[in-house]
């Protein structure tokens, strides 16, 4: 089954037949067969034809309607049937079956923040990335003996700090130095970079929680509130180092993004519109991706995100089979 991502600017989707064609003005963007479409994403000023929206009704796909920062306006769902088990089941969980999918969760962090470090490694060999990644070894292994949420947090915020102390030795675009992460608000532009990839990351995620049923104020690492959606604030963890962190080393090194790119208002810096937009387009590009996944034909980088998703609505219905986050080698 596949997922419709419309995220280029202007198109139309259509009906024709069993088929949904996606336009730019007349020319042919992409089709796909009904029966093999699971749901469809669409990204900022484009549109879908009333007749196309009836048959995915009818078929029972959804439509979530998105900015191009990912935050999700609202979703199309045919009226579903039968009694909805889903959220009651996540709501039951115990917190033992919680607490090793939070594990899980901060072990993977720590180790795509180690692999993406190794990566640069072999460009740059400086001793502070050989003592972060040792720092990151010893904390996934302490991390795996863990039986208490708090220490938990604990080992994943050691991790975060001692990988971000490092970052900065990765840039070599000499325009812009990193010391520290610093989130409310950011204190400087590769900190307001990271916090805007972050939030579309996160808007995704939520989006796709939403799709599935699941709810996404009751999570295993997060503690949610009715302002915190925190089973997307679990999710995003194992996605920041392979996209967002890797995106945004990439937009600066190759002198894809300069500092006219930022204002500095209310106490931080922020991207500025010509900013947002370089990082949006980069950011879609990539998520476009086409990549091997556990489906047989490629798929874009968006649907790392989705298979994950669907991992945890798995484990949800059933715990005894665990969640396996993303792991990057």
């Amino acid at each position: 089954m596949k997922t419709l991502y419309v995220s280029q600017q202007g198109c139309y989707v259509c009906l024709k037949q069993e088929l949904l064609l996606v336009k730019f003005k007349e020319k042919l963007i992409a089709e796909v067969q009904l029966p093999l479409l699971e749901q469809i994403l669409i990204f900022g000023k484009s549109q879908i034809t009333t007749q196309a929206i009836r048959a995915c009704l009818w078929q029972n796909i959804p439509i979530a309607y998105l900015s191009r920062m990912g935050y999700c306006y609202g979703r199309i769902k045919s009226i579903e049937k039968g009694y909805r088990q889903l959220a009651r089941y996540q709501q039951e969980l115990a917190f033992a079956e919680r607490f090793i999918v939070a594990r899980s969760i901060v072990q993977a962090k720590l180790k795509n923040s180690r692999v993406l470090l190794l990566r640069q490694q072999r460009r740059k060999d400086l001793e502070i990335l050989s003592l972060t990644i040792k720092t990151l070894d010893y904390l996934i292994e302490q991390s795996n003996k863990s039986n208490k949420l708090e220490q938990l947090m604990g080992y994943e915020g050691a991790g975060a700090a001692s990988y971000f102390s490092a970052f900065g030795q990765l840039l070599s675009n000499p325009d812009f130095v990193f010391m520290a992460r610093s989130k409310q608000p950011p204190g400087n532009e590769v900190n307001a970079m990271l916090s805007f990839g972050y939030q579309i990351l996160w808007n995704h995620l939520l989006t796709l929680i939403e799709l599935v049923g699941l709810d996404p104020y009751a999570a295993c690492l997060h503690q949610g509130s009715e302002r915190h959606a925190a089973l997307a604030s679990d999710l995003i963890e194992e996605f920041r180092a392979p996209i967002v962190d890797s995106l945004v080393l990439s937009l600066i090194n190759r002198g894809m993004i300069n500092l006219g790119d930022f204002e500095y208002r209310d106490g931080g810096c922020f991207l500025n519109n010509s900013g947002r937009k370089k990082f949006l387009n980069a950011f879609v590009g990539r998520m476009e991706e086409k990549i091997s996944t556990d489906e047989k034909d490629k798929q874009p980088r968006w649907d790392l995100l989705m298979q994950q998703v669907k991992h945890f609505k798995q484990f949800i219905y059933s715990p005894a089979y665990g969640y396996q986050p993303y792991l990057i080698r």
